[in-house]
């Protein structure tokens, strides 16, 4: 250290130096960080977005599947009714006369 110098501007100036450094090593860290993460993102992303999209894929298979039976047990129900209405009217008839 200088002895020209006062201590408080000796201090200061380590203070600041040791500042700075800090904050050099503090972006080189980050950088190496966002650098480290795009390559896991790289490497995670898109199997996500294909197990997404298959089972998106499968319930919409699945939910295809529920309406087509509940719409075939609906008209199979519609007709069942509709043949007992019929032979119904028919016995009615039969009586009348």
């Amino acid at each position: 250290m200088d002895d020209d110098k006062p201590i408080t501007e000796q201090a200061m100036e380590t203070i600041t130096t040791a500042v700075e450094a800090t904050k050099e090593a503090a972006v080189a860290a980050v950088k190496k960080v966002k650098k480290a993460a795009k390559k896991v993102a790289k490497k995670t992303a898109p199997k996500k977005a294909a197990k997404k999209k298959a089972t998106k894929k499968k319930t919409a298979k699945k939910a295809s599947k529920k309406t087509s039976k509940k719409s075939s047990k609906k008209t199979a129900k519609k007709s069942a009714k509709k043949a007992k209405a019929a032979k119904s009217k028919k016995k009615a008839k039969k009586a009348k006369r």
